[in-house]
């Protein structure tokens, strides 16, 4: 395995393009620290966001994990990019001639995608970490460390993700075309998703339906945490509304995400397997 990741930071340290969108998702991941100072102050409106208790522990590692994962389309760009440029070098055919199987080549991607993944989750740690003693009203260790499933939901959410831009860069050996088709493909889910769901309205034939869907299943890992906020629930309880929900992190949703990921790199094996190079 180490073997092969080395290969793999030895392409990336060549790609200028990789290293800028890298740089830039881990800057905006940092940038969430904005969030926490940002007073509003306009007329009688004044609020300051800290003070909603978006960086109490352990609700910072519910909002922190959800932000972050807005974000993941820049490290995307890289994954994608990495296996088109195999194709536009020529590098694939040689790695191949210098030993390298095609299994290996593909595992190599997935430890990357591993990497990537493990290592923005460590990053979203310790930067909630940091926010939380910084704002937090809760330091006992056994609120800091509650709720940390949004870490593994999160790591597991970018392991899918990337692995399915591996799989469409394998497919379509081009990242613009591999990116395109992805948007695509998120479109058609999210329309056919509108349309059962309008057609079935007050029931929840759509969700149970659409929890197997690639997009979907991804995004019901972190469920939105707006609505989690003490200071939003009260609001919605003076106007008679309830919109708790539950926003915890169920195995199974984990499961259906492993699945698809499982899936992903399997279909990239047996499209590079198959492949005349």
């Amino acid at each position: 395995m180490l073997r092969l990741l080395q290969i793999e930071f030895e392409k990336l340290r060549y790609s200028k393009a990789s290293i800028v969108l890298i740089s830039t998702y881990f800057i905006l991941l940092a940038l969430i620290a904005l969030f926490a100072m940002i007073k509003f102050d306009i007329g009688p409106i004044k609020f300051h966001f800290a003070e909603l208790g978006m960086f109490n522990f352990p609700y910072i590692w519910h909002f922190n994990t959800f932000v972050a994962g807005l974000l993941k389309f820049f490290l995307l760009l890289v994954i994608v990019s990495m296996v088109s440029n195999e194709y536009s070098n020529k590098t694939l055919k040689q790695n191949l001639i210098d030993g390298l199987s095609k299994k290996e080549f593909i595992l190599s991607k997935f430890y990357m995608v591993i990497a990537f993944s493990l290592v923005s989750t460590l990053f979203v740690f310790v930067v909630s970490l940091i926010l939380g003693y910084i704002y937090s009203s809760y330091t006992e260790p056994s609120i800091v460390f509650s709720d940390l499933e949004y870490l593994l939901a999160f790591f597991i959410k970018l392991v899918g993700f990337f692995s399915f831009g591996l799989f469409l860069g394998v497919l379509v050996k081009r990242s613009a075309f591999a990116v395109a088709t992805m948007v695509v493909l998120f479109f058609i889910e999210f329309i056919s998703y509108a349309i059962v769901s309008g057609y079935n309205r007050g029931t929840e034939v759509a969700d149970k339906i659409y929890q197997f869907a690639p997009f979907k299943s991804l995004w019901n890992l972190i469920d939105e945490p707006g609505s989690r906020l003490s200071a939003v629930q009260a609001m919605a309880q003076q106007v008679g509304e309830d919109i708790s929900y539950d926003y915890a992190v169920h195995w199974y949703e984990i499961a259906i995400v492993l699945g698809w990921t499982a899936i992903f790199i399997f279909l990239s094996y047996q499209l590079l397997k198959k492949r005349d190079l």
